[in-house]
């Protein structure tokens, strides 16, 4: 989100309501310091005591109970700034600042600074005084505070930077946000990224669509066929998948949606290794099905051939769940990928208006990493073949699309799959009925 972190020797304001996650964000920053040789002082303006502090952050990963009193000091001065004012307060850390040889300090409680002042410029001048030494001393400066200053506020107008952390309810969950309000010095991504508190402390998830460039693939790029896994369909649609491509299948409930992706994944290897990336199925599950299809997932997983990762949606954010899913692909080297569904990962999306830009991002980061991509789209409103359907608005960024639907024919329902689009291939745009057995799909004209 900084673009490299924090700029040393310039100082920033960490604002938010109590609650909100500034001190863990102080905390994990300094602990993270010290295990690069860095050395830090946390003073806190509150009545808080330490031990308390201790408590909570010992619950936490990134907490070094050995690094206490050693390479990160805490001190406290609320004392000094009750008994003996702001200045003392400055000549106080700016001794600890010379005698710790501090490269970082956190300073929590600057709103009882603020209220002590008797002026505005009693408060800039507080500031000035510590960032003076801190920058001299090449020291970088926190300030923490629960205020919630505007940008014109003195303390805005002294700092090279503002983070701002906040939360707020959307539908019947709390999401966490973290965002820039001024930067300086920094190529800093603006606007509001989603977070976590964890054991691990804070997980920042940077949205997608900002920090990866739309990859594209290079002209001369090889235009090589990969099997759907379903031989008759391969033969309608010019030999196979473009190895860069993605396709959406669309279709009802229980149309069959899964099954295409799990014969898709059916064709993996250990050299080519693919990844069911799914909300609905649980592993024993998805293993199930497959097994109902004549493929032996658990051997394919065994052999590292499949690799399955579930996902409840109720708990997910989709900018955590696109990372996790680059990752995974990165470290296993997946080749091809079903994600079931894509209505389940949008739902993750606390702002529905980045679905579609966060999507697009994700399926042109695969594509240039040369993944073959199959996707499940649940259709509510879907009538047989002789009236149409009604398309996603994804439909635009996807390569192939595949409608699957039930049509009765005579006295009884069939499954049937329509070929709407197919980019860089020539295909033959009849139907197929779809049939399912434990020796696997396949399809036939209908």
């Amino acid at each position: 989100m900084l673009k490299g972190g924090l700029v040393a020797g310039a100082s920033y304001i960490v604002q938010g309501k109590p609650g909100s996650g500034k001190t863990i964000l102080a905390n994990q920053l300094g602990f993270n310091h010290v295990r690069h040789n860095g050395r830090v002082l946390f003073a806190t303006l509150l009545a808080e005591p330490h031990d308390r502090l201790f408590h909570f952050l010992s619950t936490l990963s990134f907490f070094d109970r050995s690094a206490v009193g050693q390479s990160i000091q805490f001190v406290s001065a609320f004392d000094t700034l009750e008994n003996d004012g702001l200045d003392e307060v400055v000549k106080l850390l700016r001794r600890e600042i010379t005698r710790q040889q501090t490269s970082l300090l956190i300073l929590d409680g600057l709103l009882n600074a603020r209220s002590r002042a008797e002026t505005p410029l009693d408060t800039k001048q507080f500031i000035s005084e510590l960032q003076g030494h801190a920058a001299f001393a090449g020291c970088t400066v926190m300030f923490l505070t629960s205020s919630q200053l505007d940008d014109g506020s003195p303390e805005h107008t002294m700092v090279d930077g503002v983070i701002e952390m906040g939360e707020e309810i959307v539908g019947s969950r709390t999401v966490r946000r973290i965002k820039m309000r001024k930067t300086r010095g920094s190529g800093a991504i603006p606007g509001a990224h989603e977070f976590e508190i964890n054991d691990q402390g804070i997980s920042i998830y940077p949205r997608l669509e900002s920090m990866l460039i739309r990859a594209d693939l290079p002209l001369d790029a090889p235009h090589i066929l990969v099997s759907s896994g379903i031989d008759a369909l391969d033969a309608h649609i010019g030999g196979g998948l473009v190895r860069t491509s993605v396709t959406l299948i669309m279709g009802p409930s229980g149309a069959g949606k899964t099954s295409l992706g799990l014969q898709f994944l059916g064709r993996c290897s250990a050299e080519e290794p693919g990844l069911y990336f799914g909300f609905h199925e649980s592993p024993q599950r998805a293993k199930a099905k497959a097994r109902s299809l004549g493929r032996d997932f658990a051997s394919l997983e065994a052999a590292g051939a499949v690799h399955i990762d579930w996902n409840p949606a109720s708990a997910g954010l989709i900018d955590r769940l696109c990372y996790e899913l680059l990752e995974r692909v990165e470290r296993q080297q997946v080749k091809r990928v079903f994600i079931d569904s894509i209505n389940a990962l949008s739902r993750t999306a606390a702002d529905p208006s980045r679905v579609l830009d966060v999507l697009e991002t994700l399926l042109g980061e695969l594509r240039a990493r040369g993944v073959t991509v199959m996707a499940a789209w649940e259709a509510h409103r879907l009538i047989d073949n002789r009236a149409g359907v009604l398309m996603p608005d994804i439909s635009g960024v996807v390569d192939n699309l595949l409608l699957v639907q039930f049509v009765q024919h005579r006295t009884e329902l069939q499954r049937q799959v329509s070929i709407l689009k197919i980019r860089d291939n020539a295909y033959d745009p009849s139907p197929l009925e779809v049939v399912m057995s434990r020796a696997g799909i396949t399809m036939k004209k209908v």
